[in-house]
């Protein structure tokens, strides 16, 4: 038995952009020429629309659909500063949706954008899942992931891996050899996975003679808990968080034993937030552009709105801040 067809089959059949597809299906412009094409494709293959696509006929806003992990993070505010300042500069309206960090909820906001008549969705994700995609391709909406990657669909994504091997490769360099590791559930691949697997490639490079790996939440507080039971049972010369706001954590539980940083014990993060440079010892962490990241974002999708061509996957840059936090072994 044949597999019935969806609408990337029937785009890729008939050489179009997938939204084109879906603007015919719900009624709106598409030229006579591609409308004789697509219809063509969809007789010889006996396409029956998706029901839920074949809903939302109306036409659509200039509205952008945002879905948000949290709205307290560093992270997060200056992603949407970034949209919203390049949503303006381009005449286009915002929609915020909070989940939580609840994976389900983004399910339901990609819905609800879509009933809402919004013209696009930048989806902020924590985790990517099979049915991520399978709604992503049943609402037929212009969707770009920004922060995690999911192949065949559009990307915008810090280059975690990189970033996590320059961090390694930093404090091998250091002349650190007893090392801690202070990372996040495996459900997020980006964080959890990607940038721990890139300082792991590092120091495995540079031979350092023990690294243990810890998990915590990105929460200060459970940071801090999990920080006094590395230093209870392990004492490293180096933790390396994957976040800025886990190394704070850490540095307080630190402080809190009667240490010092980085005298007795050196600390790292991933992040560049404006208070790590603030902070005393000033923080070496890893900056990523969070508010360029916005703005590409909002770029990104609203070309993928006008049907202009972008990469499956973009990659955006980083750089390494050298703080007062990390002292030298030797």
């Amino acid at each position: 038995m044949a597999m019935k067809k969806n609408i990337d089959d029937i785009a890729a059949l008939a050489g179009v952009a997938k939204s084109t597809v879906s603007r015919y299906l719900n009624g709106g412009y598409v030229s006579d020429a591609t409308k004789r094409k697509i219809k063509k494709v969809i007789e010889e293959t006996n396409y029956e629309p998706n029901a839920f696509a074949q809903s939302l006929k109306a036409k659509r806003t200039n509205f952008i659909g945002v879905i948000a992990p949290r709205l307290d993070s560093y992270a997060t505010s200056k992603t949407l500063i970034g949209i919203d300042e390049e949503l303006k500069r381009q005449h286009c309206n915002l929609f915020i949706a909070h989940t939580g960090r609840h994976v389900e909820r983004e399910w339901e906001y990609l819905y609800s954008f879509a009933r809402q008549k919004v013209g696009g969705i930048i989806l902020l994700a924590t985790e990517m899942t099979t049915r991520h995609k399978e709604i992503i391709n049943e609402i037929g909406l212009p969707v770009l992931i920004v922060g995690q990657q999911w192949e065949g669909l559009h990307c915008l994504v810090h280059d975690d891996d990189q970033a996590g091997w320059m961090m390694g490769k930093h404090v091998v360099g250091k002349g650190h050899r007893r090392i801690a590791y202070l990372g996040v559930t495996e459900k997020d691949i980006a964080v959890g996975v990607k940038r721990r697997d890139g300082f792991r490639r590092a120091v495995r490079q540079g031979n350092p003679s023990e690294v243990r790996y810890y998990e915590t939440s990105f929460a200060m507080e459970e940071a801090m808990e999990e920080t006094k039971r590395i230093m209870d049972e392990y004492r490293p010369t180096v933790i390396v968080c994957a976040t800025d706001n886990i190394a704070f954590g850490a540095m307080k539980a630190i402080l809190r034993e009667g240490l010092s940083i980085p005298a007795d014990v050196s600390v790292t993060g991933f992040g560049g937030y404006d208070i790590s440079g603030v902070v005393h010892p000033s923080l070496t962490t890893v900056r990523f552009e969070y508010k360029e990241v916005g703005k590409k974002a909002a770029a990104s999708v609203i070309r993928m709105m006008n049907e202009e061509e972008i990469p499956l996957l973009q990659v955006s840059p980083f750089q390494l801040i050298e703080g007062e936090s990390v002292r030298t072994w030797t």
